[in-house]
């Protein structure tokens, strides 16, 4: 009776479309909530509130549909706008109500982007573009949280995040000398050990195509994504940090790309699709890693994205960014029209930014404000 309903009004509305009768209000959001998803396994899906397990289509709320203020957790992303009178990608930081926003990096010359932020909140690891052209090579660096003393940690590398006690830090090498967006364009994995500044190659040399690289609160496990690369084609995989075993989650029904963990390793958000994003639990501790209930937590329209998800230190929270569909969620990729968004994890989300300046790779800092 509901799926009747549902497709009994996406009728009606388009039907008034196609007579040139504007379409504004709550009828324009009920056409978007229903039309656009054309797949009938879609419908079926969406309408099937009983399986615990799939989100209907949903809008943004209003803002203050959520106690924003009440987060006490800042928030570091990439964005593309001018800095004194050039446009370029700079790293910024914010609060999870979207006020007070500060660039960190303010580098007209340079792309900074995908910054993600140590356990203790103190640094930032992220990657910068530098060059034009043939010559233009994407590098890996971390700063103090305030934007200072930047240190260089590689050239032609890629992805970077922290190990759980902030003195290492993983990337991922370019696939080519050549400079590229392409996202899966890698090959091997590097620790820095910053203390020691030794470069140290991950055992597996047969890494190839990750990308989107999360390391275990115990330093036992990443996650990443891969694409047409280890023998798969597209999926989110476990593989051992100081081993070669690689473990295929999508046997547990996780299926998409870009996971990130909670702060104790036993919660995992990842984009399902372009349009939908998803939770679970996680069990790292066991000898091969086991995910169960897996389910959505926020699900939008086809015309839109919803990607770079990252859990909230307190696992209450997602921060992520949604747009147009054109928009390219690759790290460099411009997305006009994109801005960020939190919700909580029963999927009431608001957007917290709205100058739709590419704004995207959100990363939560670790530590109350």
């Amino acid at each position: 009776m509901v799926l009747t309903s549902i497709i009994l009004v996406a009728a009606i509305v388009s039907a008034t479309a196609q007579e040139g009768i504007p379409q504004n209000g709550s009828l324009q959001q009920v056409f978007l909530s229903v039309s656009v998803e054309g797949d009938e396994a879609d419908f079926d899906a969406a309408a099937d509130a009983n399986d615990g397990k799939t989100k209907p289509i949903s809008v943004p709320l209003a803002r203050n549909a959520l106690d924003l203020k009440a987060i006490p957790f800042k928030i570091v992303h990439e964005t593309y706008r001018q800095t004194q009178g050039k446009r370029n990608w700079e790293i910024f930081i914010r609060n999870a109500d979207g006020s007070n926003p500060v660039n960190l990096t303010n580098t007209p010359d340079l792309d900074e982007m995908y910054p993600h932020v140590s356990p203790d909140g103190t640094k930032i690891c992220f990657v910068a573009d530098e060059g034009r052209g043939r010559n233009r090579v994407r590098h890996v660096y971390y700063m103090n949280l305030d934007g200072t003393d930047r240190v260089h940690v590689a050239a032609n590398g890629r992805e970077p995040c922290w190990s759980f006690d902030g003195k290492s830090i993983a990337y991922l090498k370019g696939e080519y000398e050549r400079y590229t967006t392409r996202e899966y364009a890698t090959s091997g994995l590097t620790f820095y050990h910053i203390d020691e500044n030794w470069h140290q190659p991950h055992q597996n040399t047969e890494l190839h195509h990750l990308y989107a690289i999360c390391w275990s609160p115990d330093a036992k496990w990443f996650v990443a994504a891969v694409q047409g690369g280890m023998g798969y084609s597209d999926t989110i995989v476990a593989f051992e940090a100081f081993g070669r075993r690689v473990f295929d989650l999508e046997r547990f029904g996780v299926r998409g790309c870009r996971p990130d963990l909670n702060a104790d390793g036993t919660r995992m958000v990842w984009g399902e699709t372009d349009w939908n994003l998803q939770t679970a639990d996680i069990d790292l501790k066991s000898d091969e890693p086991k995910v169960s209930n897996v389910r959505d937590i926020l699900r939008v329209a086809r015309q839109y994205k919803v990607y770079h998800v990252d859990i909230s230190p307190d696992s209450k929270y997602i921060v992520f960014s949604y747009g147009p569909f054109s928009g390219g969620q690759q790290v460099g990729g411009l997305a006009e029209g994109w801005d960020l968004c939190v919700s909580d994890m029963d999927g009431n989300w608001v957007q917290i930014t709205d100058d739709d300046l590419h704004n995207k790779e959100p990363d939560w800092v670790p530590v109350k404000n």
